[in-house]
């Protein structure tokens, strides 16, 4: 039976029956399935009490804030309970283009910024930049944290205080003893995690997460949803749509991760390593076109050269204390996931070979107060993915695949490894990968943004999960490879996002975009960091 079967205008009076233990086939599926059922008419019958936000001195008065309750574990609803934390800001109704004219509310826009480990409890504050407010004026703008991050049951895998370590090293060939090193850190990360989290520790993955996703939608009063997932977001987001196909109203899936069971993740993180290789070299022909600003180089192997000196200087004697190549190449990485970055990030290293330390430790180094909250999303990062599917657990296939991808793409390939080695000592039970994929007629329309350069999810992934939707299209940035498109600075794609979210309205197969401006070299020490940015975040 589909889940949406399970709801109807007597849904309350289906919850004795729905509670039952898992039924006489012992299929945990259909558990959770029904647990999920009674889950959401709970929620639907309590909605959501709305409040001022913890920290409100930091926010304006349109935010609003609350929690919603989901079961740990969605075979068993009447287990233990979790609460997530939820914001929102109510449609203004207001036209920025006739301020005589009256919008017409359509509903909540649910967002997720990726990850896994990212929170989107700030997202409702994008209706104040004018890219968004026309979708603010027709929506309820909702973000929340999923199960793990920031106060939504949050996970940890090791103190906070012992987070950050910098300044440290980045070897793009490490050697056997740094392997072994980094080994067991990862078996030590793993264990943490374990030993913090117990027995909680297996049920923080993308299929519950998609389970919230639907308890999140009754508890906002939607019969349907309309969903943006950025990122990761997109990821359990299509594995909404593919257990939920009629509780989907509209979704845009922004810079999507390949949704084959056969790339999750292990593989996906071989991709991404391969792609930001293309991003990297993107990066320097840029500053090679701009060496009357920067001086590193006239072409992209000389501005290579000059980064590998700043990285030898670094390994030598850190930048202030703090900035060692680790902190170097984490910095840079940034700029392979939006290249609006790259000027600031060219003038640090401009200023930093010239004499001047100052831009590149403002940018690169680690912030002790922010260590809980960088904890926090890594531990996330790995419980999720960890969990999701089958991973390497000889560290001689580990070592193989990625020796041999170093050799042409060094930029980020052993950095990748030592993010995701945890999950190769992870000690519980892992996922089997759903079958993302929706037949003719079974899902609303959605729609895919990609850009055709991105690095953090590249490319192929937003082509497999288009096949992979029936109905879905797919607009592509051409040319360019920032990762995240919606509300940026590209109009044909905001255009075709709008058109979409406010009028149900898709543009035809195959829409194009062409590339937005490449970005004004203009020294400076510093500029705001997306949120979201960084290794652990897709």
């Amino acid at each position: 039976m589909r889940a949406a079967l399970l709801y109807s205008a007597a849904g309350s009076l289906l919850l004795s029956a729905l509670t039952a233990a898992p039924d006489s086939d012992g299929s945990r599926a259909t558990a959770e399935l029904r647990g999920t059922a009674v889950a959401a008419a709970r929620a639907k019958a309590a909605g959501i009490d709305f409040g001022p936000c913890p920290d409100a001195e930091d926010l304006p008065g349109s935010m609003r804030c609350g929690t919603v309750t989901v079961p740990l574990d969605y075979a068993h609803p009447d287990g233990r309970q979790i609460e997530l934390a939820v914001a929102r800001a109510r449609a203004t109704h207001k036209d920025p283009h006739n301020s005589k004219r009256k919008v017409r509310r359509q509903g909540a826009l649910v967002y997720n910024p990726g990850g896994p480990g990212a929170s989107g409890l700030y997202f409702p504050l994008v209706g104040l930049l004018p890219e968004w407010k026309r979708l603010a004026a027709a929506y309820d703008l909702v973000g929340y944290a999923p199960r793990g991050v920031g106060r939504s049951a949050p996970l940890s895998c090791k103190d906070p205080k012992q987070f950050f370590k910098g300044p440290t090293q980045s070897p793009t060939h490490p050697s056997e003893s740094y392997k072994k090193e980094r080994i067991a850190q990862a078996k030590t990360y793993a264990r943490g995690c374990a030993e913090r989290a117990g027995g909680a520790l297996r049920h923080y993955h993308s299929l519950n997460n998609a389970r919230d996703l639907d308890v999140l939608r009754a508890a906002l009063g939607e019969e349907r949803l309309t969903f943006m997932g950025s990122s990761y977001g997109t990821y359990f987001g299509a594995l909404y749509a593919t257990l939920f196909p009629a509780h989907v109203r509209r979704m845009v899936f922004d810079s999507a991760v390949d949704p084959d069971p056969a790339e999750i993740w292990y593989r996906n993180n071989l991709d991404q390593s391969a792609a930001f290789e293309g991003r990297w070299r993107d990066f320097r022909g840029w500053i090679a076109r701009h060496h009357d600003v920067y001086g590193l180089g006239r072409t992209a192997r000389e501005v290579r050269r000059s980064y590998e000196r700043a990285r030898a200087r670094l390994a030598a004697e850190p930048a202030g204390g703090k900035v060692g190549p680790g902190q170097l190449q984490e910095a840079f990485l940034q700029a392979g996931y939006y290249d609006d970055q790259w000027p600031h990030r060219a003038h640090a290293l401009s200023a930093y070979l010239k004499g001047d330390p100052g831009p590149l430790v403002e940018q690169a180094a680690q912030h002790p107060e922010a260590a809980a909250e960088a904890e926090n999303s890594r531990a996330v990062y790995v419980a999720v993915e960890c969990n999701d599917a089958p991973w390497p657990t000889d560290w001689e296939v580990w070592d193989r695949d990625n020796t041999r991808l170093a050799r042409v793409a060094p930029f980020e390939t052993w950095d990748n490894v030592w993010t995701n080695l945890p999950c190769a000592y992870w000690e519980g039970p892992r996922q089997r990968p759903l079958a993302v994929g929706t037949g003719p007629g079974e899902l609303p329309p959605t729609l895919i943004l990609a850009a055709e350069r991105d690095a953090a999810t590249p490319y192929d992934g937003a082509l497999e999960l288009h096949r992979r939707l029936a109905g879905s299209v797919l607009v592509t940035e051409r040319d360019t490879g920032t990762h995240g498109l919606a509300g940026g600075s590209n109009a044909c794609v905001n255009g075709h996002m709008e058109a979409y979210l406010l009028e149900g309205r898709l543009p035809g197969r195959g829409a194009d975009c062409a590339a937005r401006p490449e970005p004004k070299p203009k020294p400076r020490s510093a500029a705001p960091e997306k949120p979201g940015a960084g290794r652990p975040l897709r």
